[in-house]
């Protein structure tokens, strides 16, 4: 609470030229505002909850509030606080609209400030209820949409127009990792250790990894920017919130409870699976949950072998990479498809050993169709016991993808006409929605062999301009092998 008085008190006496003294009244209403809201949010304040607040935050308040937590309740001064949230506050809005005139960063100082300050009140709890980690999220969106209705830069992002990222495979030049099992970009962005992958990748990926850890803010900013998912990334808000509000708890020495660290995604391919598990990771990482927040890609191949007594071992060498990190399944339900001599089984027992050794420091999403995943968490008891939160990625819709198509020529500076926007429209609506539909792989397929038409198009023209090598027409928009 200090920090948050402190900033935004600070902040508006350099607008005013008063100096801070004259503000932090206003400042502490936030403050007061704030804590009270996140007790209020499930509707039962405890003693604990009210205890904290009527030791630090009322007896600041003027005129200061001296009382028991019965007779606060008694007041009724906690009904509906749970609201205030839910608006912009009157100090961000006129902080925002100062960092918009003089390109200042206050309104970011209260921001940051005002979310310590929410998981710092339910942080008071020893488990946070589920209706006060949603009151920060949505604490957080109203003031991210206060920051967009300003014209001013969310925190985290990097400008205040960062156009949307897709959520799938986006790569143009070559397979993207989700689909070739290549290295996958670390918490700095680097390469990382895949099954099988050389020394010299190894040793650059050791060394990418000890970078500083990438702010939370930023990955959070990053998970807004994909395309869809809205119910997948506020899962992943949600349990970003968890987890910070433990190591709270943590860092002043109070009890814990542990969070399971290991998912499962569930959704056909494309869906930006891989995507989320790599912000994830490195989402972990930023929050201490492991320590170097890399992330390692693996299926079936590169965990069961033909022979006894080997898939023990090929097993263990795929785990060991992902220690410090996060280990993603892809297809896991095929470790449990065989029959009784099938060597899957000997990899499943081989998994659940290894997460419970090394619980502390690493992270586990298995990854796969919705009926066969609940199939191979009932399959042990050691995984249903650790697996115990499920993201399911529902298919993106014609508009998603689309925005998709129109976000990867952006990135490689393409530029689809109105027409080749139309037809794309066209062949993205007609390909049927089976099982297995390729979400954003097949559009990026759509992509790439757009501006292979396109380059065959252009290729006879001795000197073509800016604008024919960079805009795609309707006639470059061809149907694709799946």
């Amino acid at each position: 609470m200090h920090d948050f008085v402190e900033a935004v008190s600070g902040a508006l006496g350099a607008l005013s030229g008063r100096g801070p003294e004259a503000h932090d009244h206003d400042a502490m209403l936030d403050a007061n505002a704030i804590v009270l809201a996140v007790i209020d949010a499930d509707e039962r304040a405890t003693d604990t909850e009210l205890t904290a607040y009527l030791t630090t935050v009322a007896p600041r308040l003027d005129p200061p509030l001296m009382m028991t937590p019965t007779d606060f309740r008694a007041t009724g001064l906690l009904a509906a606080k749970r609201e205030w949230i839910d608006r912009p506050s009157t100090l961000l809005d006129l902080l925002l609209r100062a960092d918009a005139r003089t390109a200042t960063g206050h309104s970011r100082a209260y921001y940051e400030r005002a979310l310590a300050l929410a998981h710092a009140s339910a942080a008071l709890d020893l488990v946070p209820s589920t209706e006060e980690i949603m009151a920060i999220d949505r604490f957080r969106s109203t003031m991210l949409a206060a920051f967009d209705a300003a014209g001013v830069a969310r925190p985290g992002s990097r400008t205040p127009t960062t156009p949307p990222a897709p959520a799938g495979p986006v790569g143009v030049s070559g397979p993207h990792p989700a689909d070739s099992g290549g290295p996958t970009p670390n918490a700095s962005g680097g390469p990382v250790a895949a099954a099988g992958q050389s020394p010299t990748a190894v040793a650059a990926a050791t060394a990418a990894d000890d970078a500083p850890a990438v702010p939370i803010e930023e990955l959070l900013a990053e998970l807004d920017e994909l395309i869809g998912l809205a119910e997948v990334k506020a899962e992943v808000r949600r349990l970003s919130s968890m987890l910070h509000v433990q190591r709270l708890r943590a860092e002043q020495g109070l009890p814990v409870v542990e969070i399971s660290h290991h998912l499962v995604f569930t959704g056909n391919p494309g869906t930006g699976k891989t995507t989320v598990a790599r912000l994830l990771s490195k989402i972990f990482r930023s929050l201490g949950v492991v320590s170097r927040g890399h992330l390692v890609e693996t299926d079936r191949s590169s965990l069961v072998a033909g022979y006894v007594g080997q898939t023990a071992a090929k097993t263990l060498a795929t785990l060991e990479k992902s220690v410090g990190g996060m280990l993603l399944i892809d297809e896991a339900y095929s470790l449990a498809r065989g029959g009784e001599q099938d060597f899957g089984r000997e990899a499943i027992d081989t998994l659940v050993k290894f997460m419970e050794d090394h619980r502390e420091d690493l992270a586990v999403v298995a990854a796969g169709y919705p009926v066969e995943m609940a199939e191979l968490i009932d399959t042990n008891p050691g995984l249903k016991s650790r697996f115990t939160r499920t993201l399911a990625f529902p298919d993106y819709t014609v508009d998603e993808l689309v925005a998709i198509f129109e976000s990867l020529g952006a990135k490689q500076r393409y530029v689809p006409s109105e027409g080749a926007v139309a037809v794309a429209r066209a062949m993205i609506a007609s390909e049927p929605r089976t099982r297995g539909f390729g979400n954003a792989r097949y559009v990026r397929n759509l992509f790439e062999a757009a501006i292979a038409h396109q380059a065959a198009r252009i290729a006879p023209l001795e000197e073509p301009t800016v604008e024919e090598l960079t805009t795609l027409i309707a006639v470059d928009i061809v149907p694709v092998d799946k």
